[in-house]
Formats: structure tokens, C-alpha cells, sequence
């Protein structure tokens, strides 16, 4: 089965990323099943898509495409026995994790890609526990919302075949995301490598006594944040090269000036009174503002720079 013929996308697990996946599946004129075994799961499933599904309009829907396409079930093995893909959601507990996909690999169509959305369990750690088809977990780890959000992390583990990881990449590039190949695992994938180490120096900054909350947060919102949101660090070093690129800049004593900070760099833990100083500071900054205006104006911000983003050819 290729990716292309992949039409029934079972989402287990639906909350908040659960729900995010399965709008996106709709979005895209798939079938999708479902299952979540918490009180009044479809319930509520069904009122984020809806809430969700405005913004789907506006980004494009595919051909066919309806939140009537959603069936509930009431347990995993139901929603994935005629599935072609399989995305899972549960919570980041391994003993959890390797129970539910000993019934996944149980159930599903023996060609089904099982794939888990875990943010810091590798799939080498639960892997074995599917003892029919362990050649084809993969991790198919989002950023939140994925809905919205297009990158997907996507690697195998110690005993998934190359074949999987190419379809799990091809079947992600045709529902609209922009799935990276990890080459191994590695804890907390990439994505959130990079944002673990961004903010364990904003805590730190904090800790030091540098800067306030509110100025940490708008060194990056109205600086390097703006120019992320378009390139990567490699290609954003790049550009600050001038002519030469990336080759002049690490001639310079700039660069030489750079690894000087990266040795400066805080270790932190967040005890009692570092977390109560950064929550004093969230309050502060959020002060008179109306969160939830908040949130639908980042959302309606990210989805016009989404669309503008998609027709600038240049931009990887």
C-alpha cells in the first residue's frame, strides 16, 4: 500500500493533539475512526472539530472533505480493524504505551502504519510489545496544534523497516505537513530539543535577575522569533554572513564570540521559588489582557502566516 492509497486514518487517544490530528484527517477528505476511553470523549471530540473546523475552510479543504466522515468507538481495537494508518495519542507513560500498542498491532490490517505522537518515549522502548508487526511503528511526533502546525518529527525504531518510515513521510506530505527524518532516536526528538534549550536559558535569565518575564518574552516575539517563524537557525546564520554566507561567518571574531556566550550559558532547575517568580511574571505580563482574545488572534496570525508562507517558493 502506498501513501497515496491511504483513506481510513484511525486517531486513538483525543485530546488536546488526539483531536488536532483527527481535524486534520478530515480536513484532508480522509475516513477517520476514532476511540478515547475518558467520560463524554466523542462529545467533545466532535465540538473541537467544529471549532476547529472554520479554520480547515480557510487553509483549503480537500475534495469530499466533512466532519460527518468521523465514527466513534468505544475501544482502539474497533476504531483501527479496518484502519490504514494508525495515530496514536495516549499519555506519556510507557507501561500504558506498550499495552496499548500490543492491542493496536493485534488488531489493525497487518499493511496498517502504527504511528505514536509521544513527545519523549522513543519507539525502540515499547516497540517489542507489538509481537505480530513491529517492523511497522513508527513515531509520528507532532507540534501542537496539528491542526495548524505543519512539521511532524518522523523516525522508526531499533526494529522498523526503512519501507514504513518512507510511508509514514509520504502519507504526512500528502495530508499538507512537512514531516523531517530523524537518521535515530534521541530524547525529545528535535523540535523540542531546540525549544528545551531556548527556555532553559529564559529561567535562567530569570533566575539571574536580568530581565523580566515580559522583556525575556519580547526579546524573542519582536526579534529572532520574527525571522524563525520563516527560516531555520542554519539558514538564518547564513544570511547574517553577508556575501560569503555561512563560511565568512565563522571566520570572524563574531563566531568566536558566540561559543564565548554558549560557555556562559545557565544550567537551571525550576525549585519552588524560581516556578513562583516566572508564574509572578506570566501574571504580570498578562495583566489587563483577555487570554482567550489572545489566543484567537495568535491563531488567526498563524493561519494568514501559514497561507502566505505556502506561496513563498523560496522558503524551505
Amino acid at each position: 500500500m502506498s501513501e497515496t492509497s491511504i483513506r481510513r486514518a484511525a486517531v486513538i487517544g483525543t485530546g488536546v493533539i488526539g483531536a488536532s490530528w483527527a481535524t486534520c484527517f478530515l480536513a484532508r477528505s480522509l475516513d477517520v475512526t476514532a476511540s478515547d476511553p475518558a467520560p463524554g470523549a466523542e462529545a467533545a471530540l466532535r465540538a473541537t472539530i467544529a471549532r476547529q473546523w472554520p479554520a480547515m475552510e480557510a487553509m483549503g479543504l480537500a475534495p469530499g472533505a466533512s466532519p460527518e466522515r468521523l465514527r466513534f468507538y468505544a475501544t482502539p481495537e474497533a476504531a483501527v480493524e479496518a484502519a490504514d494508518f494508525v495515530q496514536e495519542n495516549g499519555p506519556e507513560r510507557l507501561a500504558l504505551k506498550r499495552e496499548l500498542f500490543t492491542a493496536l498491532d493485534a488488531a489493525a490490517p497487518p499493511d496498517a502504519i502504527l504511528a505514536t505522537s509521544s513527545s519523549t518515549i522513543t519507539v525502540s522502548e515499547f516497540q517489542d510489545a507489538c509481537t505480530h508487526h513491529p517492523e511497522r511503528v513508527v513515531l509520528g511526533h507532532p507540534f501542537n496544534p496539528p491542526h495548524l502546525i505543519p512539521l511532524v518529527e518522523v523516525t522508526g525504531g531499533a526494529a522498523t523497516s526503512a519501507g514504513a518510515v518512507e510511508r509514514a513521510l509520504g502519507f504526512y506530505r500528502a495530508v499538507g505537513k512537512h514531516p523531517i527524518h530523524l537518521r535515530r532516536e534521541v530524547r525529545g526528538h528535535v523540535a523540542n530539543r531546540l525549544q528545551a534549550a531556548l527556555w532553559q536559558e529564559a529561567f535562567h535569565l530569570v533566575q539571574a535577575g536580568v530581565a523580566s518575564v515580559a522583556d525575556i518574552d519580547a526579546a524573542i516575539a519582536h526579534g529572532p522569533g520574527l525571522r524563525w517563524a520563516l527560516l531555520g537557525p542554519f539558514l538564518n546564520l547564513h544570511l547574517s554572513g553577508g556575501p560569503g554566507g555561512i563560511d565568512a561567518l565563522f571566520e570572524r571574531p563574531l563566531w568566536q564570540a558566540t561559543e564565548e556566550v554558549w560557555r556562559d550559558l545557565g544550567q537551571v532547575s525550576v525549585d519552588p521559588a524560581l516556578g513562583a517568580k516566572v508564574a509572578e511574571g506570566v501574571a504580570a505580563a498578562l495583566a489587563g489582557r483577555d487570554q482567550a482574545e489572545m489566543l484567537r488572534q495568535r491563531d488567526a496570525l498563524l493561519l494568514e502566516l501559514l497561507q502566505r508562507k505556502a506561496g513563498a517558493g523560496e522558503l524551505p
